[in-house]
């Protein structure tokens, strides 16, 4: 049975779980109140370092789930996402509009990764 490893573990959850070589990221925000741009991009930049530190990248992104409080914001994230995503590696991918935790937040994504393969090049 393969190890399951955490980091940045708090109370009620912790930002990374690898189990096998699959990684699991917790949900990613960005600056409460900024717009859905900035949101977008900081969310992204979040994802970026974490699967940096656990030796992957977007390209190894299995799949992407996006939480937007108002649909109607879905053009302008998919405008940061589509410069964002590694072209020939855009993961399986849900979008759809939710409550988020507070009326600050716009955006919120959820990635589950692989690692990579010993010597495989992101």
């Amino acid at each position: 049975m393969p190890k399951i490893r955490r980091s940045h573990i708090g109370d009620r959850m912790s930002q990374i779980v690898i189990h096998g070589n699959t990684i699991y990221l917790a949900g990613q925000v960005g600056t409460a109140n900024a717009s859905v741009t900035r949101q977008t991009q900081e969310c992204l930049r979040n994802i970026d370092t974490l699967l940096a530190e656990v030796g992957s990248d977007k390209s190894h992104i299995l799949q992407t789930t996006i939480w937007l409080a108002d649909m109607k914001d879905f053009g302008e994230m998919n405008a940061v996402w589509d410069a964002w995503v590694p072209n020939g590696h855009a993961p399986a991918r849900a979008c759809g509009e939710a409550r988020l935790a507070t009326d600050a937040y716009k955006v919120e994504m959820i990635v589950i990764a692989a690692l990579p393969e010993t010597g495989e090049a992101g």
